[in-house]
Order: structure tokens, then sequence, then C-alpha cells
């Protein structure tokens, strides 16, 4: 067979091809009929019919166009003698670029599923879906159930199981959807202009009712619950005990609810109105298809209005309350710490750190420390008499320690997130005894001291396992941000620093200098950029490239007579008292005065006594 069709020329085979194509005598073929397409609106057949009615919006004025396609499309099925109408299913207020929230329209869909519906009607596609992607595949899924269900759009006049309905649907539904992206950019122009004029949305709000202008003016009522849920909280009392209390007396919730909750209290208490400021856009929604709020991380321009009306609680009260939430966290529950700096002794402009504290920045280091009055340390010139016999060791130079063996060295390491110091580190002042670490920002130095076990700035460095002491991590990502911000650091990156340890007959003392930091770059990072730590690389790893400041490739270490830390041994050297428990002094760049303590236990006790009065007066209604 193969060699035949090989000898046979072209001509040949296309002359069979002819003759095979041009077939049989039609007489002889037998015709099934396919069944007749369905036509909608002549069709006999009897019918399963669903209505689906949707409005945008719940307002009121829209009911009566929810109404009219109800009675409309009653009608529209009546005057189709075979056709049996199912059941309405409408959703109001329920935007269409989305099936989320959309009860009614979906219950619909798993009733087509279940085989109780044979058509769908609506009024048109952006009734139906605005959102194309949603759209197509609803209708494709339906169109392929077994008997298919088919969707009729009456205002385009298009059947979806027609065979040439789905380009038609295609368009449609990208005009639906693009008419909800202009509606959504057209909403959000005009709520931008109405932000830069000053002109803010004004909610329903605790402690406010609004005037016929919209603006907010104080309920005095309800004032009281907001003052002494603010009392509650700076006196130390958690969301949960503020809350517990509330109900307990019996006084209702803004929405009338007799029962209060922590997420509640904990809006009522970040919400700036009740400090008299307004900050607009707080959330903003990304995409108008999925309409989910998201938190503006300035993504979207703000707008602060300070006293756009009438407070109820203080500014400084405000702020100290966002404090202690940020901080929560960190397990402050009722202090409002403030930087202590040391003023007295050889750590004289050393700053005390918090471990438990986010509030201070990198500023207010540096403004603690500068506080104190500054002693000059760079000592004078010392002439160096050679005597006879001895070396002539200038041009020489001490090996910086970094370059050999730091497993048996002093040494901390800081990552975006914790601290670790070394062994050797946390043995130097005994078992379990805690640390307070000290920071100068203008020298670049650490220093680390033992505290007492109350101490409010302590830090747990190390562990006992098997009888021996370990280093134990210290969590630091309430303080680090400032601390990486103060010394020029890359998150991305760890720093080691090796320390000395410094003590004399009473006193032990750790000090790290800056200026000996080495940097465990992420291969990965984008260090190279960093004109300041463009290391000397002395080793890479299997994720980290170890590097040095890049002055260092110009030598090996410190002249002889200048020797690395020689500032810092002779500050404690040349100091006779050395003083390094000394305690530090409240330091504050800009004054926050709270409600004392003293009056927020009058304020709480006098609230709860009249709100509990008010409720009960509610209670035994008019005398």
């Amino acid at each position: 067979m193969y060699d035949t069709a090989e000898k046979l020329t072209s001509s040949d085979r296309k002359d069979k091809i002819r003759e095979r194509y041009k077939g049989i005598n039609t007489n002889e073929l037998e015709i099934i009929h396919a069944r007749v397409r369905e036509n909608i609106r002549k069709d006999d057949t009897e019918r399963r019919v669903a209505v689906y009615a949707r409005v945008s919006t719940d307002d009121p004025n829209q009911t009566s166009s929810y109404e009219l396609q109800k009675n409309h499309y009653t009608d529209f099925v009546k005057n189709h003698p075979n056709w049996k109408l199912v059941k309405i299913y409408a959703d109001e207020g329920i935007s269409g670029t989305s099936l989320k929230h959309r009860d009614n329209f979906l219950e619909m869909i798993r009733d087509c599923e279940a085989g109780k519906i044979d058509l769908i009607i609506t009024k048109h596609v952006s009734r139906f879906a605005r959102n194309i992607v949603d759209c197509i595949k609803i209708v494709r899924e339906l169109k392929a159930l077994s008997p298919p269900v088919g969707v009729f759009f009456e205002t385009e006049n298009l059947y979806t199981l027609d065979e040439d309905s789905e380009l038609t649907l295609s368009i449609m539904s990208m005009l639906a959807q693009e008419e909800s992206h202009t509606k959504s950019e057209t909403m959000n122009a005009s709520i931008e202009m109405r932000f830069r004029r000053g002109i803010f949305l004004t909610p329903s709000l605790l402690g406010y009712d609004r005037d016929e202008n919209g603006s907010l003016v104080i309920n005095e009522e309800e004032a009281k619950i907001v003052r002494l849920i603010f009392f509650m909280y700076l006196k130390g009392y958690t969301c949960q005990n503020i809350a517990d209390t509330l109900t307990k007396i019996g006084r209702k919730t803004k929405n009338g609810n007799d029962t209060w909750s922590a997420g509640t209290i904990l809006q009522i208490l970040q919400n700036e109105r009740h400090c008299g400021d307004v900050l607009a856009r707080k959330t903003f929604t990304p995409s108008y298809l999925d309409h989910r709020s998201k938190k503006n991380r300035h993504d979207r321009n703000q707008y602060l209005h300070r006293d756009n009306h009438d407070p109820i609680i203080s500014r400084d009260d405000f702020i100290a309350v966002q404090h202690l939430i940020a901080n929560a966290k960190y397990r402050n529950k009722s202090i409002l710490p403030e930087l202590h700096v040391i003023t007295e002794g050889v750590l004289s402009g050393y700053v005390t750190v918090n471990p438990r504290w986010s509030g201070f920045t990198a500023n207010d280091y540096l403004g603690a420390s500068g506080c104190v009055p500054s002693v000059d340390s760079c000592h004078d010139t010392v002439e160096v008499t050679a005597r006879s016999g001895d070396f002539d060791l200038r041009g020489y130079e001490v090996a910086r320690s970094q370059f050999f063996d730091l497993r048996e060295r002093i040494c901390v390491t800081f990552s975006s997130t914790q601290i670790i110091f070394s062994t050797k580190a946390v043995r130097k002042f005994g078992s379990n005894t805690p640390i307070e670490m000290l920071v100068n920002p203008v020298k670049k130095m650490i220093a680390v001291r033992p505290c007492k076990a109350d101490c409010r700035s302590k830090m747990v460095w190390s562990k006992v396992r098997s009888g021996r002491i370990i280093p134990k991590a210290v969590p630091g990502t309430a303080f680090l941000p400032a601390l990486f911000s103060l010394f020029g650091w890359n998150s991305s990156c760890k720093y080691r620093i090796i320390g000395i340890l410094l003590k004399n007959d009473k006193e032990s003392i750790l000090i790290f200098s800056l200026s000996d930091t080495e940097a465990l770059i992420p291969k990965d990072s984008a260090w190279q950029k960093k004109d300041e730590m463009t290391p000397l690389i002395t080793s890479i790893g299997s994720k980290n490239v170890l590097g040095y400041p890049s002055s260092w490739a110009e030598n090996f270490g410190s002249n002889y007579y200048i020797q690395a830390q020689a500032d810092e041994l002779a500050e404690f050297q040349n100091n006779p008292k050395w003083d390094t428990a000394s305690e530090g002094i409240p330091y504050r760049e800009s004054e926050i005065i709270p409600t004392s303590q003293e009056d927020l236990a009058k304020n709480i006790n006098s609230l709860i006594s009249e709100i509990r009065q008010e409720v009960e007066n509610e209670r035994n209604g008019p005398t």
C-alpha cells in the first residue's frame, strides 16, 4: 500500500481527493433533524423562572426602583402562560462588582445547581454583575448544567443560551465594569476635593451629636463615658476591664447594645476626634472590584485638622493613651516611661534604653544625651619621650581583634529584632544577673551594667543550662528600630561589636565602641550602595558576607600610641569616682502632661458614680 502511494504522481493524488469529495447521492442519506433551537420570546415550553433584581444602595429613594423591578417582572412572567415564577431574588444596597455579600444572588445560583430553575430574568447586565470575570464565569457554569440554565437580559435583549451570545455578553460586561470604574474614580476625586477644603465625613461617634450643619457637638451624657474610658486606661485598666465595668454599670453602647467589648473600647481610645482633631482617610479601598478596605500607610493623602471641634479629653491624655496602646504588646501597662539620662560619673551623657517602649526616636536619644553639659573627651596631645633602650614603635599598629577568633571575646550582635551577647560577656556579672543597657549617641558608645531585678529597664541576657551560664536573646522589636536609625545601620544586616570589661574594687561595666563594628551582610542585600559600609570582605558564609568599614582596608589597626578604645579607657582610668550605678534623670524634649494619677482616681470614682445614677434614673423613669 505504501509503495503504491509512493508511485502515484502528485496529479493523480489530487484527482483522487477531488473524486472522494464529490460525496454520494443525498437521496441515499436519512437526515435526523436536530431539536428546534429554543426561542425565549415565542417558546411555549414550560419553564421554572427566577427573577433577579438589585439596587446598589439601601437609600430609601432607591426603594421605588427596587419595587418597580419586582412588580415589572412579576407581570412579565405572568404574561407567559407556560412559565412558573419560582422566586424573586433581590439584593438591596449591594454593589455588583463583587459576589461578596450578595446573599440572594448566591442563593439563586445554588437553586440553579439543585435543578430548581430553568431560566433567570434580569433587567440588564449591570444588575447581574459589574465584574466581567464573575459575569462570564457564572454564565458559563449555568450553561454547563444539565439541563442548562439560561439568563435573559431584557434591556440588551440577550439570551445566554444563544450560540452567538458570549461575544455580546463580554462586551456588555466590560462596559458595565468600566462604568463602575468611572463611578469609583469620580467618587474618589469628590472625596479628595472635600478633604482638601476641610469638609470631612462625620460618622456617628460616642460622645458627640451632629448639628444641622453636620458638625460634631458634645453630648454631655455620652462624654462622661468617653472620659471614664480614657481615665481608666491611663490608670492601668485593660480594655477588657473597662468593657466589663461599663457592662456591669448598665450603660448602653452608641448602637444600643447592653454588652461592651474590648474591641469597642480600643476603637474609642484610638479615635483622635475625642481630643478635637480630625484625621481624614485612615483607610482606603485599593480596588473597586472587591471593595476591601486597607489601612492607609501613606498610600493616599491624609488630612489632619487640629481643633476641628470641641474636645472631650485633653490632647496630652490622648497622646499618652496612644503611647500606652502602642507599647501594650511589650508588657507596659500603667506607666508612661521617660528617657533617663545619666548626669554624673563616668557614664555622664549615657541614656538608658527601655526594652519595652517603642515611643522613643533617634532624635529623642540625641536630645537626651545632648542636654548634659559635655566634658571634652578629646585629650591633649601627649608627647612621647623615648628613653635609652626603648623601642620606637611609631608607625607600628595594634592589629584589630576582629581579625582574630572571636569565640572567646566579649561581643554583642544586633539584628533588627533582637540582641545576643557572647558567652564570654554574659559570664562577667554572675549567674542570672539582669542588665541595663545605655547608649551614648554622641560618643557612639554602648555600656552594659548589672541592675536590680525590679529595674524598669532591665534586660535578661542569660540563662542557666546544665549548671552553665549561656546567652539568651534579648527581644528588641520595641527599641531596636530607633537604635538602628541612630547608628545609621541597615535593618537587613546584623552588626557585631567587640567590647571590654572595665572594673575596679566594687564596680564592673562592659563598654562597646561602635567604631569597632563589623557587619554580617546578607548576600542578596544592596550593601554596595552604602558608602559607609562598603565592606572589606574577610569571609563569605552560606548566608552572610562578613565585612568591615572600607577605611579598614588601608591599615591593620590603630597606631600603637593611639590604641583603639583609648578614649573610653582614659575616661574610667582618670576618674577616681566611677559611680556607674548612678540613676538617670527624666528627659523630655516636648513636655506631655497627662492627668495625674491622683486626679485619675478621683475622676474615675466620680464618673462611675454619676453614670450609675443616670442609669438608675433611666430605669426608674420620671418621678
